[in-house]
């Protein structure tokens, strides 16, 4: 039993790893140029951009609830079936909707597998729950990380249909890997699904304020994050920061994350969920609050250093913790649940810290930013007090 728990990770970490390479791949640094040599307009390369988010807030808790019922091999395989299929679709493009379709469809690939992997592997390891899906995660980040040069590669080298080709390839590759997953080991699907099951299940979720008051930390942390991600580099270029410098600024960041990750998800495993998670909101808090006042390489270098450090600390331990509350092997729903709950948080963040930053200037926006953090973990700490 322990060799096939090990062969069932290791499958799902490697399929993760080529699934979001196929994702990122098909949006960085391809689509804005794609889009743009299209004849598209700002406000419709925006429509583009925002296209393949909808699904995730649209399908993360449906896809996690069926999870439950069908199994989480079948949901993998089909979220694989679009990750294979959606490349393709980029090649016969020509107009601008067409793309905004075949976005919004391959949307529905990470929307799928992001909830139920994270599900398959929270009901499948409960000892060292926070250590596999912080390794899981950052195989994933590391998928994502290596997509932008390679795409960037591609595009000068050939076009942007070889960018398309390539991540159809690793789309089909994780499909092939995929079939090879077995649910030998897993628990036992729920009952058959009614409507009314799934209903429960929901209301299940939604009425433990210890799940809610996690994915709303979860929506908080990555909230701050896709606005840093946003606007660390804008903030950096108007101070006359080359760009090879302002990449070194947020290379460091996602490093961190990627090593730090696993490391955290362990002692996540040994000390608690709160003991790492409250730390690590304070310690992003102080390190995004802090980022107008050292505004030199350096200075934001290392803050993007220890912010990066700070969101490994949370994101290592909140699905971990919404899985040890999750009651009746639901894992699904309430991953699904957080997943929503996540996709909401990282699209509010750049909108709103764009709007504070021209109305009131990068200082304010980044001591809002601190403050959100400061707030979700003085109200994760109350919510997780001893009773």
């Amino acid at each position: 039993m322990k060799s096939v728990s090990i062969s069932f990770f290791a499958l799902i970490a490697f399929i993760g790893g080529l699934a979001i390479l196929s994702s990122t791949l098909s949006k960085t640094p391809v689509l804005p140029l794609f889009a743009q040599a299209l004849g598209a307009t700002p406000a419709e390369i925006g429509w583009i951009v925002i296209a393949s988010t909808i699904p995730g807030i649209l399908i993360s808790f449906p896809a996690g609830s069926l999870s439950d019922y069908l199994g989480k091999r079948r949901m993998i395989l089909f979220s694989l079936v679009i990750f294979a299929s959606a490349p393709f679709l980029y090649l016969m493009v020509s107009e601008v909707w067409q793309l905004i379709a075949v976005r919004f469809y391959h949307g529905f690939a990470t929307a799928i597998f992001g909830t139920v992997a994270t599900a398959a592997i929270a009901e499948r390891y409960t000892q060292d729950r926070a250590t596999k899906l912080s390794t899981y995660s950052s195989v994933t980040i590391v998928g994502r990380s290596v997509a932008p040069f390679l795409g960037g590669f591609l595009i000068s080298l050939a076009s942007f249909d070889a960018v398309y080709i390539a991540c159809g390839i690793s789309g089909v590759l994780a499909l092939i890997v995929g079939l090879m997953l077995n649910d030998n080991g897993a628990p036992v699907p729920l009952a058959k699904p009614e409507g009314e099951d799934v209903l429960t299940a929901l209301k299940l979720v939604l009425r433990d304020m210890r799940i809610m008051v996690t994915t709303g930390v979860e929506a908080a942390q990555y909230l701050v994050f896709g606005a840093v991600e946003a606007f660390l580099a804008l903030f950096a270029a108007s101070l006359g920061i080359p760009a090879w410098q302002i990449g070194v600024i947020l290379g460091v960041q996602l490093v961190s994350i990627v090593f730090i990750k696993p490391l955290m998800g362990m002692l996540s495993d040994k000390l608690g969920r709160a003991q790492v998670i409250i730390p690590g909101l304070l310690v992003g808090a102080a390190s995004v609050a802090l980022l107008p006042y050292l505004p030199y390489f350096s200075g934001l270098c290392a803050l993007s250093l220890v912010f990066g450090i700070g969101f490994a600390m949370v994101t290592s331990s909140t699905s971990a913790l919404v899985a040890d509350l999750t009651r009746n092997g639901a894992y699904g729903s309430s991953m699904g649940v957080l997943r929503t709950v996540m996709d909401v948080g990282q699209t509010i963040g750049p909108v709103l810290t764009g709007w504070v930053v021209g109305a009131y200037g990068y200082t304010s926006a980044f001591i809002l930013l601190g403050a959100i953090s400061l707030v979700a973990a003085l109200v994760f700490g109350y919510a997780m007090r001893p009773r």
